[in-house]
């Protein structure tokens, strides 16, 4: 198995800073300190309603990070374009909804693919890599492959909420799921992340599964650093993700 990569998503330290109306806290300040604990990447999603992560936001992160900067969005004109002119790392596509509190469900990729495929080719053609965030359905991962995706990341969040609420036999139903839908994806020749609702006590079977190459993970970290500060709790996932990748 190649080396388990973190991108830590710093969105919810935007979601602080907006609650109060002003300039703190910073999260470039935030992808510097996950940078220096030894994150991978950084992922950020700039939602249509600017609810987190702004504009300004992009572009500080793109000038002052020195690691991948993965950008999260929805498949629209408008977010197209901002990436073509900021030219992140990556661009990892997302659903998207203004009433859903977060990212509820996986993209449907094999209902989009005409218009899919022609949306990904700018952003191939400026040299970004183009990620799926899509659930285990093999029809997802099969349309994704077919569109031209370099990346599927798979929807961990199902799976997140099974085990929060104790339900074991559920869980591991999902787990095995999510398993052959990175069997498959390898398979097909497709990079494979995984991400949403990670914490430390449920990451180690995802992190242990040998296709998935990175992880994203935010909104946990982020609440756990106000017990422990960032760069603790970003060692700490650490360790576990590659205890668990043996």
């Amino acid at each position: 198995m190649g080396k388990l990569r973190l991108g830590v998503n710093i969105d919810h330290v935007a979601t602080l800073r907006n609650a109060r109306g002003s300039a703190w806290p910073d999260p470039l300040r935030a992808a510097l300190l996950a940078e220096a604990a030894g994150a991978d990447g950084i992922t950020a999603h700039l939602r249509e309603d600017r609810r987190h992560i702004r504009d300004a936001d992009i572009v500080a992160l793109r000038a002052g990070i020195g690691i991948p900067l993965n950008f999260e969005c929805a498949a629209t004109d408008e977010m197209q374009a901002i990436a073509l002119q900021t030219r992140p790392h990556a661009v990892c596509l997302v659903p998207e909804r203004r009433e859903e509190r977060t990212t509820e469900g996986g993209l449907d990729v094999a209902g989009d693919q005409a218009r899919l495929t022609e949306y990904l080719k700018p952003l191939r053609d400026a040299g970004c890599r183009v990620s799926m965030f899509i659930g285990h359905d093999p029809r997802q991962i099969e349309a994704s492959a077919r569109i031209g995706a370099a990346v599927v990341e798979l929807h961990t969040g199902h799976y997140s909420d099974l085990h929060a609420e104790g339900r074991e036999d559920e869980a591991e139903a999902e787990l095995e799921a999510l398993r052959k839908a990175a069997a498959m994806a390898h398979g097909l020749g497709l990079e494979v992340h995984a991400g949403h609702g990670l914490t430390f006590a449920n990451v180690a079977p995802i992190a242990a599964m040998p296709e998935v190459m990175e992880l994203n993970i935010g909104h946990f970290l982020i609440g756990e650093s106000v017990y422990i500060g960032l760069g603790r709790a970003i060692e700490e996932m650490r360790h576990r993700m590659d205890a668990a990748r043996g």
